[in-house]
């Protein structure tokens, strides 16, 4: 460089126009074709990657694809799953979890970013699994779906009972078992896988499927139940949609999942717990034989009272019997005063018909003819006596001739037609309508003349100019 002359050492001059220089081989590349090879360079170089991160931002969308943001103190990384490996995912991640993303580096050009494309997702131990929990438990409590008061009692005694288990397990078989012991019951068994992938959302349809039933059809208690394992195995039963349908289903419900020293979330929002599927079935129903005795009982308890009572009822009424006086001695008044009425009846009766024999006599000396004959004699009198004055029917009668009379002759003077034979004439037009001045006639035109043996057309023609009278001359007197 000593050799080079000075001016070559000196910046070039800014140009205006970009030109090609001689020995120049750094062609100028387009954004895309610059973007497309470091997104090849990228992922050839990272076409494998784990990566550790806490999750932030964690969003699903429409689409079924979900994007991320993984993050430590220093640094974060976008990321996001297609919608094929979100489906197969044992959980579903949220935002504050600590995971291990397995996947590949790439670019996207359209913001000159890089990201993860992640294939496949875990927890970052068991101290992040336990963390996810108590987020996700402490999220749906404040829901209010592990609350005491949304408990309901268990049916004492359920007609038909629904179990959402494998079909092919133990537990199925133990708590049939037990039922078979305690009270043999109607069972549906809707079988379910219990871990793996997808078995959160079949556990969950078959919950709603239970409650879905008709209301005759549908089972008086339901049963989740599961077996022992670890944490892992039994992470469906903690999954949101499992809760959320056990919680709003309409059937009491009993969440056997697990030992006794497992707990799931299931187990807050069922209505009862129960250790172990075997101790479902025994808090399902009672033992048909303790209700068989103590029916027994209740029967041998009902008949001791019955007879007490009865026997006391009798007691009861020997004493009062006892001082109650024998059945002769409360007849004998009775019988004496039959035998005083039998003898006063002859007496009674003889004196009635003396009465009735007066009262006939004394009324008959009444109703001789001759005093009827004078009865009739008076009212034939009373009847000759009356006469018929014709003044009383011809006076009123004349009178209203009379007002009769008047009123003709006032009807005949009010008669319009009545003036036409004296020789007056009715004048209408020829439509219809009464003229009754000269004026109304000339504008008429057409008359009819109405006379009193017929009526006849008449026109009215212009009338003549009115002769002039020549004034009188006065007179001297």
């Amino acid at each position: 460089m000593a050799d080079l002359p000075r001016e070559s050492l000196l910046p070039e001059p800014a140009r205006l126009l970009a030109e090609e220089r001689e020995g120049d081989n750094a062609g100028a590349m387009s954004v895309s074709e610059l973007s497309g090879a470091l997104k090849r360079s990228v992922e050839d170089a990272f076409g494998h990657v784990r990566v550790r991160g806490e999750v932030s931002g964690f969003k699903r969308h429409a689409s079924g694809h979900c994007y991320l943001t993984l993050k430590d103190d220093r640094a974060c990384m976008d990321g996001v799953i297609w919608k094929g490996q979100a489906g197969a995912m044992r959980f579903r991640p949220e935002d504050g979890v600590e995971v291990i993303a397995t996947g590949r580096l790439t670019t996207y050009p359209g913001r000159s970013k890089y990201q993860i494309v992640i294939d496949r997702m875990e927890l970052a131990g068991a101290g992040a699994l336990m963390a996810l929990l108590d987020q996700r438990r402490r999220a749906l409590a404040a829901e209010g779906l592990f609350d005491a008061d949304r408990k309901r009692a268990l049916p004492f005694l359920p007609r038909c009972i629904g179990v959402v288990t494998s079909p092919t397990g133990a537990v199925i078989r133990d708590i049939l078992h037990r039922l078979a012991d305690r009270c043999p019951s109607h069972v549906l068994v809707w079988p379910v896988p219990v871990q793996g992938e997808g078995a959160a959302d079949k556990i969950a349809a078959a919950v709603r499927g239970f409650a879905a039933m008709p209301e005759g059809e549908r089972p008086d208690l339901l049963i989740v139940a599961r077996g022992g394992g670890s944490i892992e195995d039994l992470w469906a039963f903690n999954e949101e949609a499992v809760v959320r349908a056990v919680a709003a289903s309409p059937i009491p419900t009993i969440s056997a999942v697990g030992h006794e020293t497992d707990t799931t979330l299931c187990d807050f929002a069922a209505d009862h717990r129960a250790p172990t599927p075997t101790a479902a079935a025994e808090r399902a129903v009672p033992v048909r034989a303790d209700l068989l005795q103590q029916v027994r009982e209740l029967g041998l308890r009902s008949g001791r009272c019955a007879n007490r009572y009865r026997e006391r009822g009798a007691e009861k009424l020997e004493a009062v019997a006892r001082r109650l006086p024998p059945l002769e001695r409360l007849l004998e008044p009775q019988r004496q005063r039959l035998d005083d009425a039998a003898e006063r009846l002859p007496r009674g009766l003889g004196s009635r018909l003396a009465h009735a024999r007066g009262d006939l006599a004394q009324a008959a000396g009444a109703l001789r003819p001759a005093l009827l004959r004078q009865r009739v004699a008076r009212a034939e009198d009373r009847l000759a006596a009356v006469r018929f004055d014709r003044r009383l029917v011809e006076r009123p009668h004349a009178d209203a001739t009379r007002r009769l009379a008047e009123l003709s002759r006032l009807l005949a003077g009010l008669d319009p037609m009545a003036p036409l034979a004296r020789g007056y004439v009715k004048v209408e037009r020829r439509g219809g309508g009464l003229v009754a001045d000269a004026a109304a006639a000339r504008a008429a035109g057409a008359l009819t003349l109405h006379f009193a043996d017929g009526q006849v057309d008449a026109r009215v023609e212009k009338p003549a100019a009115p002769a002039k009278v020549k004034p009188e001359q006065p007179t001297l007197l």
